[in-house]
């Protein structure tokens, strides 16, 4: 049982499975911080100092200062800004996935168009069939 399962985890799909995810997890991180950190404080600015973090509708009745307060007091809340922020993160990741996968598409097609070997001449091919004769000869 044990060879089986070392067969199973040598196999190319299964490393080829952990790069892909390691990798997803490093580039989400990567783009959450892209949209945090560089696209929506800008945003955040031209509609007059708005940080989207702190965006939130409070359904306990209780007054609270902040997001963060809210959460510490367990005030029960809808954190759309975060939830504006997530959306924005998944636009982002799924339009660098859409480009990678039309160029892959793109190099795929550009394989398959390749041409053709060309033909063996004539006198390449009575050479192959003399080539084959003389081998069943001996």
């Amino acid at each position: 049982m044990l060879q089986e399962f070392r067969k199973f985890i040598l196999r190319g799909n299964v490393f080829d499975l952990a790069v892909g995810i390691i990798m997803g997890t490093a580039f989400g991180a990567v783009i959450k911080s892209l949209v945090d950190d560089v696209i929506m404080p800008p945003i955040g600015l031209l509609l007059g100092g708005v940080n989207f973090t702190d965006l939130f509708i409070n359904l306990s009745g209780k007054p609270v200062a902040s997001l963060a307060a809210a959460k510490e007091a367990g005030a029960a809340v809808i954190a759309y800004g975060l939830f504006l922020n997530t959306i924005i993160n998944f636009l982002i990741i799924a339009f660098v996935i859409f480009l990678l996968v039309r160029a892959i598409n793109r190099m795929m097609e550009a394989k398959a168009e390749a041409p053709a070997p060309p033909e063996p001449t004539a006198e390449e091919k009575l050479l192959t069939q003399i080539r084959d004769l003389l081998a069943t000869r001996r």
